[in-house]
């Protein structure tokens, strides 16, 4: 199969998903080599860079997707982002944000970084999807750990938890707790 064929197949497929698909993914329904499908998504960004597509292969989620480009997508989001967004509060973005930066991490830990209860926060995250239930901490009483999901990664259109932006040092010290604090 000629590079232009294999491209415009893994196209297709980014076409066709709906939600975000990995080279492994893409590999399994082509019957492509994984390599050979990095090659058409490498050659599928080239091709889009090009002003005259209003899309482009973007890493979302660990995969790919079509999406707008995003000078596009500013002008397009009041229309089309009501469909699938709706605004975070404050009290949901600091919740997750504790989540984001200090997974894993209990609600415990998150109401200490706070300073307020969290129950009605944590059980709003976890009915978007956007948090879940990782683990259980090895400590008395084996509290349940919350880390984020694939949605948390959609949501804020990152492909990956690195992503997220880097904190300066003041700003890592609001995420954190001392020692004994921790338990």
């Amino acid at each position: 199969m000629e590079i232009e064929e294999t491209t415009a197949l893994v196209g297709a497929v980014l076409f066709l998903e709906s939600e975000p698909i990995d080279e492994k993914g893409i590999s399994r329904i082509t019957g492509l080599d994984e390599a050979v499908v990095a090659e058409a998504l490498q050659q599928l960004c080239v091709e889009y860079e090009n002003e005259i597509h209003g899309f482009a292969p973007m890493r979302s989620a660990g995969g790919w997707i079509l999406a707008p480009k995003v000078t596009l997508w500013e002008k397009l989001k009041d229309h089309y982002g009501k469909k699938n967004e709706t605004k975070l509060s404050k009290a949901a973005m600091e919740t997750l944000a504790i989540i984001a930066y200090s997974q894993p991490v209990t609600r415990a830990e998150i109401e200490a970084i706070r300073g307020v209860s969290a129950d009605g926060m944590m059980r709003f995250l976890l009915a978007r999807g956007l948090i879940q239930e990782v683990g259980k901490k090895d400590i008395p009483g084996k509290p349940m750990q919350y880390g984020t999901t694939t949605e948390f990664l959609k949501y804020f259109k990152l492909a990956s938890i690195a992503d997220l932006p880097r904190l300066d040092e003041l700003e890592n010290s609001r995420f954190s707790l001392d020692e004994s604090e921790k338990g």
